[in-house]
């Protein structure tokens, strides 16, 4: 994910970015009113909160009530998102929430029951066709399409296979105006049919790239010895879940018009200003603590995503160990493949021993980096041999690109005192 938009102040505690004042109910909206802000006593401090703030603090309330979550950042996301399936209409992009954990007993269906009490319009899917379900999409009022167990769509090679349908359909429903074509009625008409809606799914394990991918992601985990919720009953606890979202609805629909024409600073670019652009809005309209929660929510969470991309990708951390492989022997010009094959199968804890008994092939290695358009070819070394081979700038794009490296204070000093068998200075 991207960084921060540049020339940022720090929040006061330095904890992160601070946002220009935007026009919202309950809240300054220059710099004399926020100085003024500070300058409240105890008293004025108390007054009541923003409508909005109240509800999505009481919202919050709930969530923590009844599961245990694994940060305040996943209970604002949480929280953020049920409000923003209210106002889909208002909105270019439908963000998916995607629930995972590692194992059962780790609180998604849980987390998923509070959130089918509080979302716009519910539609359950469980054993749903694709076909069933992008009938029961209304573009003018979308429902809030919640996915149990998805795991068992996509878990194996053979469900994923199955359910391809299911899976081109909430990938199509994360933007608007892609509507999916079907040859319908006697006269065998092609008729669009929309797919735009709003998605929540649970499952263990991650879910497919491209779904993860356009999703507010929540790290489900076990609770501990001491983490204690209160049991929920559905006949005695959701009159109260409900009621929330009455009030979520009551807030939110007359802001519609509103919401359409506002452009938020985000701390992300691309599709994760995309995806997160619909919750920032939100707390923009709630006020209070609620804009600068978002944002904080919004940067850790997709910072933290975009680390496990790039430890468990798996181009991802080829190109990490290629870069790897190189500067162990002094960043040569070239590098012969079997010296570069050599340096990545002797990493033990890389995946490549999963290849074969001898690891990662030539022929694997030419196909991981296809992609990229990188490929070996017959290269001259010091010694006057010729072996396959790559240039190391070959990469300097796709690492720049992929796997930037962190920017250090001080560059190397040291250089290998002369090229070793297989590379070329």
């Amino acid at each position: 994910m991207t960084d921060a938009q540049p020339n940022t102040p720090s929040l006061p505690d330095g904890s992160g970015p601070s946002w220009p004042p935007v026009a919202v109910p309950g809240q300054p909206t220059d710099s004399s009113s926020a100085a003024a802000e500070e300058g409240r006593d105890d008293a004025t401090s108390s007054l009541p909160l923003p409508e909005g703030a109240q509800i999505l603090d009481d919202l919050r309330a709930q969530l923590k009530r009844y599961v245990a979550m694994p940060s305040e950042e996943a209970v604002t996301a949480v929280a953020l998102w049920i409000a923003a399936t209210h106002l889909q209409r208002a909105w270019q992009h439908a963000p998916r929430l995607a629930i995972v954990a590692p194992e059962k007993r780790c609180g998604k269906s849980r987390l998923l029951d509070v959130v089918t009490e509080t979302v716009h319009n519910r539609l359950i899917t469980v054993n749903a066709s694709a076909a069933a379900i992008f009938r029961s999409i209304d573009g003018d009022d979308p429902p809030t399409l919640l996915v149990d167990e998805a795991d068992t769509l996509f878990g194996s090679l053979r469900a994923a296979e199955k359910n391809e349908e299911v899976r081109g359909l909430i990938n199509a429903g994360h933007q608007r105006g892609r509507p999916t074509l079907r040859v319908s009625g006697p006269e065998h008409q092609v008729q669009e049919f929309p797919t735009f809606a709003m998605a929540a799914l649970a499952g263990i394990g991650d879910l497919p790239d491209t779904i993860q991918d356009r999703a507010v992601v929540i790290r489900m985990r076990r609770r501990a010895a001491g983490e204690k919720v209160a049991s929920f009953r559905t006949g005695r606890d959701t009159p109260a879940l409900n009621a929330i979202r009455d009030r979520l609805h009551a807030w939110l629909r007359p802001l519609y018009a509103q919401a359409m024409e506002m452009e938020p600073p985000m701390p992300v670019e691309d599709r994760a200003a995309d995806t997160w652009e619909p919750l920032v809005v939100i707390a923009d309209l709630a006020g209070g603590d609620w804009p600068a929660l978002a944002r904080t929510a919004c940067r850790t969470m997709t910072d933290y995503e975009a680390g496990q991309d790039e430890e468990g990708g798996l181009r991802t951390r080829l190109l990490v160990g290629i870069r790897r492989a190189f500067a162990a022997v002094g960043d040569p010009a070239v590098l012969s493949t079997k010296h570069l094959l050599e340096a990545l199968n002797a990493d033990k804890e890389a995946p490549w021993a999963e290849y074969g008994a001898n690891g990662l092939t030539p022929r694997g290695l030419q196909l991981l980096l296809k992609p990229y358009g990188i490929g070996s070819a017959n290269r001259r070394f010091p010694d006057g041999t010729q072996a396959k081979g790559f240039a190391r700038n070959q990469f300097l794009d796709t690492w720049a690109r992929y796997c930037p490296e962190p920017k250090t204070a001080h560059a190397p000093t040291s250089a290998a005192a002369g090229p070793l068998p297989g590379t070329a200075a």
